[in-house]
């Protein structure tokens, strides 16, 4: 993964019911990139969001969904998901305030 930037790690925060109810417990969760370590996340998180330090990071890779149109069969991209843990001092990130 070279000359890939913090701001280039995280793509987009994940907004569902049971993301949403991480969020109780300090635990927010957003689409990365595919080739992101846990560490290079930890590091985009702290630098994006500031007042935030991560606990640890949980990722989990999802293989594309089989596609039909016609006759015609294909598959969406990979994704990969991580679930970052904050500390208990850490402040909150305001993206998913007011959801």
């Amino acid at each position: 993964m070279a000359n890939v930037q913090y701001y280039d790690v995280i793509l987009k925060p994940v907004v569902t019911e049971k993301s949403m109810e991480l969020m109780a417990d300090k635990k927010y969760t957003f689409l990365v990139h595919t080739e992101a370590t846990k560490s290079q996340i930890k590091e985009a998180v702290e630098k994006m969001f500031n007042g935030t330090k991560v606990k640890s990071v949980n990722t989990m890779n999802l293989d594309g969904k089989n596609k039909r149109r016609g006759m015609t069969f294909g598959k969406t991209a990979k994704t990969k998901k991580a679930v970052v843990a904050l500390t208990e001092d850490s402040a909150d990130i305001e993206i998913f305030e007011g959801l």
